[in-house]
């Protein structure tokens, strides 16, 4: 085209070539009439000017839309009339015909005429358009009768043969791949062109720099970048879309595509994330080869990171995307700058949600926590992001900075229930807090009252699980029998509301059982295991049931069958651990125990390999959870992970202090892993000494002290060790270390009574064994120490009263205690 104007006027084609550049129409049809005016023998092209001017000034102010087909059919009526002009005879002398029938496919598309847009690009023949170097205006003339070409043809329909629709099909991936690189190719040299505008114009005495011109794609090469990926899916080759992605994406960038970018990198991380890929995945290659001068720039470097699987690519994407949402983000709260600033904060979730998805799939959480962090700055006042943020402090066990986020969400979602309920689980599970945690539940039940949402059972649920942890807790008998009168109370509430939820079954089964009515107790777990035959705390609830109704054949059978169907629970296989050495005897239980320290390796050694990657670790932690919260029959069964967290403070600073008096190091990777093993060794070192290998104990506390010193579980396994040698003063020594460390482990409490009454310590032996009753006033072991030692003192009437409390106590007692069953929220 610039050649054909160079020929009529030097002058008049430098200005008309210019204000088509800049898009400046009126004044394009300003000297095109004055160039027909001047040169007769120009009349084709100027008509052709006059025809693209009014077409493209009529496009700026209405949109080629569907809503707009009605008004461009009337509007468009004179452009039409003069770029008809120009595809006659001497429009094909003149060299302008091409041009003016790509345009007029742009009208007819306009005009939703679609069919007549196809014959004007097959007049123009844009098919066999050969690719060639072009002028700025040209470029995107090119770039458009693609795109639309392809947006005509999905208009069109589709058609019944396959052979046509295979051709059609490819076709239309073709026209938007040439229109997304095209289009791509036009903004780059267009900002090039524009910067060389802006460093080369005249001078200023402005201190501020001019402002760069920007120019956008428009709708029509911004509709056909965004179908290019979208056709390909659509055709089902995912493949194909992914690399339509990455093309776009490894393009340099300018300015006027930034929005689009950010659109790419969310699209192409979901088509990850849903594996529609799947096994025709393969990583981008090192480098993207320009092989044809319609292909745009693209991104180039020696030492340029490259993806090597779909994780990494992902994440890597979802990054990227989120230093670009940062970027756009709107700090200012002024009502001026509100729809950009939702505008930026709708673009920002939608990055974080899918990064959530990516990180916690491939076990990333503290580089997405980090993320959100950066997003509290732009995130005032908004709840969603706020909720992100606390869920991936807990995540990654950020405890105490969890609640203190969740209490910001709380006070952003006034009648929102399920954040109070979230609050006080953080409580109940990992804060050692059951007063602020049943505070929280009996907040989310106002809420729910309110407003009700559909968890009022669940909050009775919480509730009742509070007073349950505090009267665990308590010492004072009346008060104690308050709180569990109160949990009993809400967990019927929640059953009422809640008929089919488990859990309600399984938290008042639990209650009823703690509180000796055993039968009620077993009637609510057998239906909780109806409504979810999968639960294994439900399961295990009801084994001990079963035990303590004196059915240890059953309960052993039941375990067995579990086990069958799912035999990494290693909380089942420390139940029938107990239950075989009940009654089959140590032996048989011994090799149980060996199952599980060769399971725990294979569940959990990759988790404590700490040159293993993140993302490549075992994340199953459903047996940590469950195992160690049955720990060893203690009344504190839950005491390094749910709501005797304080004790496991002590411990592990206690092992602090042992790492700094000796040669112990902390062994590497997640600390509850350790735990876990440590609960096996121990495990294996009571079943040894159920058999009089006392070597065999010592070896197995020697590799639990090498994990965990100063564990008041392993000084209790210590004294066990001395009692058994008949080692009174030792094993006195090992019984008031674990107690010092942890006052209400019962266990201890018990033994160190027994051990004062061999010492001829009898008061002390009164003392410490009353304070065991008062914390598990149930335990008939405990009465029937006391019984002995009572009459020891020659109160002989106490002693029988504590025997004969022994005997009733133990008619219900199971073969591990009721509280060691997990906390349980799933």
């Amino acid at each position: 085209m610039t050649g054909r104007v160079k020929s009529v006027n030097a002058r008049i084609e430098i200005e008309i070539e210019r204000n088509r550049e800049e898009g400046n129409w009126s004044k394009v049809i300003e000297l095109a009439e004055n160039l027909k005016e001047k040169q007769p023998e120009t009349v084709c092209l100027a008509d052709f000017l006059i025809g693209e001017g009014k077409l493209e000034n009529y496009l700026e102010e209405c949109p080629p839309i569907e809503a707009n087909i009605k008004k461009a059919q009337h509007g468009l009526i004179e452009a039409k009339r003069y770029l008809n002009l120009a595809v006659t005879e001497a429009g094909i002398k003149a060299g302008v015909a091409m041009d003016a029938y790509l345009l007029l496919g742009k009208l007819h598309f306009a005009c939703g005429l679609y069919s007549d847009g196809l014959s004007s690009f097959k007049k123009a023949d844009l098919q066999n358009l050969s690719e060639k170097k072009l002028p700025l205006r040209s470029l995107r003339i090119v770039a458009e009768s693609y795109a639309i070409k392809g947006l005509c043809l999905q208009k069109e329909g589709t058609t019944s043969s396959k052979f046509k629709k295979a051709s059609r099909d490819e076709e239309l991936s073709k026209c938007f791949d040439l229109a997304s690189d095209l289009s791509l190719l036009y903004m780059q040299k267009l900002e090039k062109e524009l910067s060389t505008v802006s460093t080369t114009g005249s001078g200023t005495y402005s201190p501020q720099p001019s402002a760069p011109i920007q120019k956008s794609l428009g709708i029509i090469l911004e509709q056909a970048l965004q179908e290019a990926p979208v056709v390909l899916l659509h055709q089902g080759k995912a493949d194909g879309a992914l690399e339509r992605y990455r093309s776009s994406l490894c393009a340099v960038e300018s300015q006027g595509v930034n929005s689009i970018r950010l659109k790419f990198m969310c699209q192409m991380a979901e088509l990850l994330l849903q594996g529609l890929v799947g096994e025709k995945y393969r990583p981008p290659l090192n480098t993207i080869a320009k092989t044809s001068i319609w292909k745009p720039k693209h991104y180039t470097s020696l030492n340029q990171f490259i993806p090597r699987n779909e994780c990494e690519e992902t994440i890597l994407l979802l990054l990227v995307a989120e230093s670009m949402a940062v970027r756009n983000a709107v700090l200012s709260q002024s009502p001026e700058f509100k729809d950009n600033r939702v505008s930026a904060y709708q673009d920002a979730v939608a990055v974080y949600d899918l990064l959530t998805v990516a990180t916690v799939r491939w076990g990333q959480i503290s580089l997405l926590q980090e993320s959100l962090e950066r997003s509290m700055k732009f995130s005032f006042e908004e709840p969603h992001l706020w909720k992100q943020h606390a869920l991936s402090l807990l995540s990654i066990g950020l405890f105490d900075h969890a609640l203190s986020v969740l209490k910001e969400v709380i006070r952003l979602e006034p009648n929102n229930s399920s954040n109070c309920l979230i609050a006080a689980k953080l409580c109940y599970e990992h804060l050692n807090s059951a007063v602020m945690g049943t505070n929280f539940a009996i907040e989310a039940k106002e809420k729910e009252t309110r407003s009700p949402s559909g968890l009022l059972g669940r909050c009775h649920l919480f509730i009742g699980i509070g007073y349950h942890l505090q009267s665990e807790a308590c010492q004072l008998k009346k008060e104690k029998e308050n709180l569990r009168t109160n949990a009993i109370t809400n967990f019927q509430s929640a059953v009422e509301l809640e008929p089919n939820d488990h859990l309600c079954r399984y938290y008042l089964g639990l209650q009823l059982a703690i509180k000796g009515d055993i039968a009620k107790a077993q009637q609510h777990v057998r239906i909780g295991l109806d409504l979810q035959p999968e639960s294994f705390s439900t399961l295990h609830l009801f084994v001990l049931i079963l035990t303590a109704e004196r059915q240890h054949k059953m309960a052993l059978q039941i375990v067995e069958n579990a086990l069958e169907e799912y035999p990494d629970c290693l909380n089942l296989m420390y139940l029938k651990a107990h239950l075989e050495l009940h009654e089959k005897g140590g032996d048989k239980a011994l090799v149980t125990a060996k199952q599980m320290l060769e399971l725990w390796k294979n569940l959990y050694e990759g988790q404590t390999i700490s040159d293993v990657p993140e993302c490549d670790r075992k994340s199953d932690t459903r047996s940590v959870f469950q195992l160690y919260t049955s720990e060893m029959s203690d009344k504190d069964s839950s005491s390094l992970q749910l709501h005797n967290t304080a004790v496991s403070r002590v411990e592990q600073a206690l092992s602090e202090v042992a790492s700094s008096l000796s040669s112990f190091s902390p062994r590497p990777g997640p600390q509850r892993a350790w735990l876990l093993q440590v609960e096996v060794w121990l495990l294996l070192a009571e079943l040894y000494l159920s058999m009089d290998q006392e070597g065999d104990v010592q070896q197995c506390i020697q590799e639990a002290t090498h994990i965990y010193p100063l564990s008041h579980h392993i000084m209790h396994m210590k004294g066990l060790l001395h009692v058994h040698k008949q080692e009174w003063p030792e094993a006195k020594l090992c019984f008031q270390n674990a107690v010092a460390i942890n006052p209400q482990h019962v266990k201890s409490l018990q033994q160190l009574g027994l051990v004062y009454h061999y010492l001829g310590l009898q008061g002390l032996a009164e003392t410490t064994l009353r304070e065991a009753a008062k914390i598990e006033p149930k335990n008939h072991i405990t009465w029937y120490n006391l019984g002995k030692v009572l009459e020891a003192l020659g109160e002989f009437e106490k002693a029988s009263n504590a025997m004969a409390t022994a005997l009733m106590e133990e008619k219900n007692s199971p073969i591990l205690p009721f509280n060691s069953v997990p906390l349980n929220f799933e």
